[in-house]
């Protein structure tokens, strides 16, 4: 399913405007994932957002409004979301995930680079 392309240019374009940002877009997760200086922060997945967030804030993003639970190999990935179209339709809830995400990348870890043999 291809991704939202105006939901990628919102993000897009509050990510420009932030400072000291390495910014770089990249097609994976089935849609267009940002990696903020060098780590993924959040993606388009269809019509949703995946976020990428501190996981000892699970609970309290569970509660936000269009949230799903990520579930990769029948297990829930703490640390990682979707969130539904109608959790970020007003530009409050917008920027709150898009923060929650960004807050997190400073501490997150890169995934290691695979070597090329």
């Amino acid at each position: 399913m291809p991704y939202n392309l105006t939901l990628a240019n919102c993000i897009r374009e509050h990510l420009l405007q932030l400072p000291d940002l390495q910014i770089e877009e990249k097609e994976m997760f089935r849609g267009l994932t940002f990696m903020i200086n060098g780590k993924m922060c959040i993606s388009v997945s269809g019509e949703n957002l995946m976020c990428r967030f501190d996981p000892a804030l699970q609970e309290e993003v569970a509660e936000l409004r269009g949230f799903e639970p990520m579930i990769m190999k029948g297990r829930q990935l703490n640390g990682y979301c979707y969130i539904a179209p109608e959790g970020f339709r007003s530009g409050k809830d917008f920027q709150h995930i898009l923060q929650l995400c960004l807050d997190y990348n400073k501490y997150a870890k890169s995934s290691k680079k695979k070597s090329e043999s």
